[in-house]
């Protein structure tokens, strides 16, 4: 069986699919990627694939994603299965840069909280901004990651390279799933990176927001499912 990499996010921690882990754990070999202490995606990617040896899916939500396809983009014999979730292969804009680097001046101001409740309606859903539970657990996320690592996460973010083209050329089953409500990555990033795959899945999923593996726990998990058996089912006829 294929070992599925699970990457998270910006100011994200295994948290982000503790959802996913209960129900995959049994089913297949399973890892969580390190995203600390790097300022660079390709940095990232590198240090996932040397500490997971063999055949891969990789699997990123958001920044995640972005290592993700860095991985793939590094080692496309090897991360035979890629999961896309609520991220886009293309560079920042301008305007999204300047916003990172003012977020970064700002949490280097007082006591940092990684995301304020203001910021919080960024990440979820309306609906699920009313759980309580699920807000703690992204609080809760963001103060473990920490100001250090939150500036080195949005540098590495901002210095990432566009994987747009690259999307064509990838050999292997790919899963692109994002939130309908996602204001992050809106779900027309995830159409365009799944038009561009040559072999993908689209799972758009209706009145979710940014962080779709806690919001919709039993789609991504369905979903990852199908990408771990489509991998297999191409390495089985290869071989």
């Amino acid at each position: 069986m294929t070992r599925l990499i699970l990457v998270p996010g910006l100011l994200c921690t295994d948290i982000l699919f503790t959802p996913q882990i209960a129900a995959l754990k049994d089913e297949t070999e399973l890892v969580i990627a390190d995203t600390f202490g790097m300022d660079s995606i390709t940095g990232m990617a590198e240090k996932l694939l040397q500490e997971n040896d063999g055949d891969l899916i990789v699997a990123g939500l958001s920044m995640g994603g972005y290592i993700a396809l860095e991985a793939a983009r590094l080692a496309p014999d090897r991360v035979r299965g890629l999961g896309l979730l609520s991220t886009a292969a293309d560079k920042d804009t301008e305007k999204k840069t300047k916003m990172r680097q003012e977020l970064i001046r700002l949490s280097s101001i007082g006591k940092f909280k990684g995301v304020t409740p203001r910021l919080l309606p960024q990440f979820l859903s309306p609906a699920a901004l009313e759980d309580t539970a699920l807000t703690h657990q992204v609080m809760v996320m963001a103060e473990t990651v920490g100001q250090e690592n939150f500036t080195l996460q949005q540098t590495a973010i901002m210095g990432r390279r566009d994987q747009t083209e690259g999307l064509k050329n990838y050999p292997h089953p790919a899963l692109v799933l994002c939130g309908m409500l996602d204001v992050l990555t809106p779900p027309e990033k995830s159409e365009e990176m799944a038009s561009l795959l040559p072999d993908a899945e689209l799972v758009l999923l209706p009145e979710i927001g940014h962080l779709s593996t806690l919001e919709a726990p039993q789609d991504c998990i369905e979903a990852l499912r199908r990408l771990i058996k489509r991998v297999e089912k191409q390495k089985q006829d290869a071989s």
